[in-house]
């Protein structure tokens, strides 16, 4: 017997039990499902996480006072807690001391400020950057409209800002912004520039905030927050090439733990972080909820596979005449084997398909309410159907075997 009428026979016992097949179809169906639709919503979300978490260039690096995976337990947070703020002093011995860099930027932050020019004002959620001219190419956020604060601006400690797209929105619907005053703080600033927009699937951040020179900034509000902690600068690196980024950093490790203190056997004082820092960070964090979506998704396939064993041990008990017919017309056992087994892999196959597509489906939902892009994780519709085909050999094996040995006499007399 050729495999195309085995596979034609295995369809046609399928089709000549719709409603059963059906209801045998629901539960691979709903295990392939919960595992496509969780790991879709990941891939979705994480898709969208690394575009937003790609801020930095590709050959930009981060030091900064704070873990960059933020805190694992109370030990970590004093241990960090304990850190010296990271200075201006530093970036400027990673800037000539490191051969390995050509940009060494420095950033301040402090949130929920105001923005207002004349009777117009914003809520209160802009964020105030004090920086120096190396923001927009380490942060790949580029002045559209404009120019960028200049090292003059910073040496004269200049009123001056560049301001994020939304609030130039805000503040200028029909003006042009450059020249003109603002008020953040209730201190006065000159608009110099206005940042291109930066679209972000969490929200605006990207464009509200106000960049001033570091000067500027430190001239305001000094080294101390707002809530009494010493404030740390956020130094951003560049290295020379992208090949060269890991020698910049280690480079930069060998400075800071020399300009900071730091002897042959303590730890380091201060953190990298990077775009694909960040990024392993929040594959490392959304490991436990796939593995949690696979083994929820592997139980239910497990009890459907028990449905479809007692499902295909019912079909051969009622098969038995036709299968005492064909042994007596010479059909050998393996053949018989070969069509029940087939029969449960392609009834599990079309549940598996169902299933994935269900769970793309169910997996992209979030992109309706959100500006989430759409995500289809081939390779996670390959391992479904995988499973499902392990599922339909390892369940259907019993009943096919079963079938097979079958002794023609007594299945012609079966009634």
């Amino acid at each position: 017997m050729r495999n195309l009428d085995t596979l034609s026979m295995s369809f046609g016992a399928i089709l000549r039990n719709k409603l059963r097949s059906i209801l045998t179809l629901v539960g691979i169906v709903a295990g392939v499902a919960s595992i496509i639709s969780v790991m879709t919503a990941i891939a979705v979300v994480q898709s969208t996480m690394e575009k937003e978490m790609s801020v930095l260039g590709a050959q930009v690096f981060q030091v900064q006072k704070w873990p960059a995976g933020g805190f694992h337990g109370a030990e970590e947070h004093r241990r960090a807690m304990k850190r010296p703020p990271l200075t201006i002093e530093n970036a400027d011995a990673i800037r000539e001391q490191v051969e390995t860099v050509d940009l060494v930027g420095c950033e301040l932050w402090d949130f929920g400020f105001v923005a207002q020019y004349k009777d117009v004002a914003t809520n209160a959620n802009v964020s105030m950057c004090g920086g120096t001219p190396e923001y927009p190419p380490n942060n790949t956020h580029y002045v559209g409209l404009g120019r960028n604060i200049s090292q003059m601006d910073v040496k004269g400690s200049r009123s001056v800002a560049v301001i994020g797209y939304g609030i130039a929105q805000k503040l200028f619907p029909f003006v042009d912004p450059i020249g003109k005053t603002i008020r953040v703080d209730g201190r006065k600033y000159q608009v110099i520039g206005v940042f291109d927009e930066k679209k972000s699937a969490f929200g605006s951040a990207f464009d509200n905030y106000v960049l001033v020179p570091i000067t500027t900034f430190l001239g305001t509000y000094g080294m101390t927050s707002r809530d009494g902690f010493p404030r740390t600068v956020n130094i951003t690196v560049r290295a020379k090439t992208p090949e060269l980024t890991r020698d910049a950093i280690e480079g930069t490790r060998q400075v800071l733990r020399r300009e900071r203190g730091v002897k042959a056997n303590e730890e380091d004082n201060f953190d990298f972080f990077s775009s694909e820092s960040l990024i392993t960070e929040f594959n490392r964090l959304t490991v436990g909820i796939k593995i949690a979506a696979f083994v929820i998704g592997i139980v239910a396939l497990i009890v459907a596979g028990i449905g479809i064993m007692n499902i295909m041990l019912v079909s051969v008990t009622e098969r038995t005449k036709e299968i005492g017919i064909r042994k007596s017309l010479g059909a050998q056992p393996r053949y018989i084997l070969m069509q029940f087994l087939m029969e449960a892999v392609i009834l599990c196959n079309i549940g598996g398909v169902v299933g994935v597509l269900a769970g793309f489906g169910l997996g992209n939902v979030v992109t309706l309410f959100t500006s989430f892009d759409i995500n289809v994780p081939i390779h996670w519709a390959f391992i479904g159907l995988a499973f499902c085909s392990a599922v339909g050999i390892a369940f259907g094996l019993l009943p096919a075997i079963r079938a097979s040995r079958l002794n023609p006499i007594d299945a012609l007399r079966y009634e």
